[in-house]
């Protein structure tokens, strides 16, 4: 059956190389991989699904068979580095626990290939340094997948704050949080993780709280909220944080495996602004002091790989750099230490990239 399915298995390949597209190979299967990357990778205009490099054998030929990739681009762990012989693949895009991206990014890079790395980029700023440092001296991009940059409602935030379309901003909030039933989740594992809510959600109202203002916070103070210390024994379960900027506002933070939570609001001299499902793939929902914001429905992750996949192939730099992600990290880390300390933290020393529009 594989071997009569050749064919025409290489005549799609052929005609997505054909029409100009770069091939992807997703690292990991996890749910984000076979929820939302793969499947949008259906929609993209000007990259496709290529390959899969998984640590279970038993997902290679479901893959296969659902998405069409030949055997010659399915790779595991192990022989991942061979992928550098296969011209199939442009763009690898790490989609694994936080503490192996630094270890798949650069051993991709070395295997020149550009690269997308899930957020957040890495549990250290060091390990951040190493994988920009690798992608550099590649010759190669790096991309973090801040699909949110992408998004029209949260691109109409960034407008409002940072031209100042209602004087300028007087007070920022955020949060996003869900409940944790996996008892088995890694992303409670801080060894693996790096952290709680605040790297895997908590950075969601760091960006957006950041790209809204237009500045960066220069200090951070944070409180372990955490309800069920039993449970969460190794990272916090709930956590609140504040940043304070230049101009004297602040961002007041919440995120938790313990509740529910999901807004971005801004205050302004004039009037206000929010986003609610703030952060969701889909059906966010904006406020101004005009009423609804009014948006056609977006593929924030086809859109987030098109833009990467343009970058490649125009020689540009992404808009969502492996600066950016390392920015991310050193707040997270800050934040950390104010929540361990019980201090104000101040920020000197933070990478300096700054998204404007």
């Amino acid at each position: 059956m594989i071997a009569s399915s050749f064919p025409s298995i290489l005549k799609a390949e052929m005609s997505r190389k054909g029409n100009g597209k770069l091939g992807i190979a997703l690292v990991g299967l996890g749910s984000y991989s076979a929820g939302q990357l793969a499947p949008s990778l259906q929609e993209t205009e000007h990259c496709y699904l290529a390959g899969i490099v998984t640590g279970t054998s038993a997902k290679e030929q479901v893959w296969a068979t659902k998405y069409n990739i030949p055997s010659a681009n399915i790779y595991n762990y192990k022989n991942f580095d061979s992928i550098a012989n296969n011209k199939d693949i442009d763009i690898v895009y790490v989609v694994l626990p936080n503490s192996m991206h630094a270890e798949f990014v650069i051993r991709a890079a070395q295997a020149g290939k550009h690269v997308i790395c899930e957020k957040p980029m890495a549990n250290s700023v060091e390990d951040c340094q190493k994988m920009i440092n690798a992608c550099n001296k590649a010759g190669k991009k790096l991309s973090v997948g801040y699909r949110l940059y992408f998004d029209p409602f949260h691109k109409k935030m960034m407008e409002l704050g940072q031209h100042h379309e209602y004087g300028t901003l007087s007070q920022l909030s955020s949060g996003f949080a869900f409940y944790m039933r996996d008892l088995n989740a890694w992303r409670i594992n801080k060894e693996l993780a790096g952290g709680g809510p605040l790297v895997d959600l908590g950075i969601y109202s760091i960006e957006g709280s950041i790209y809204t203002a237009g500045e960066l916070p220069i200090k951070v103070t944070a409180k372990n909220t955490t309800k069920n210390k039993d449970f969460f024994k190794q990272v916090e379960g709930s956590l609140e944080w504040e940043m304070v900027f230049p101009s004297g506002f602040t961002s007041k933070c919440i995120t938790s495996y313990e509740d529910n939570a999901n807004y971005l609001k801004a205050k302004a001299e004039k009037d206000s602004f929010e986003l609610t499902s703030a952060f969701s793939y889909r059906g966010i929902h904006g406020k101004t002091p005009e009423g609804a914001m009014n948006f056609t429905a977006v593929n924030q992750q086809a859109l987030q790989m098109d833009a990467f996949a343009q970058c490649v192939k125009q020689d540009k730099p992404s808009i969502v750099p492996g600066e950016l992600g390392m920015r991310d990290v050193f707040i997270i880390r800050k934040i950390y230490e104010a929540m361990e300390t019980g201090r104000a933290v101040d920020l000197k020393g933070m990478p300096q990239y700054n998204f404007k529009v």
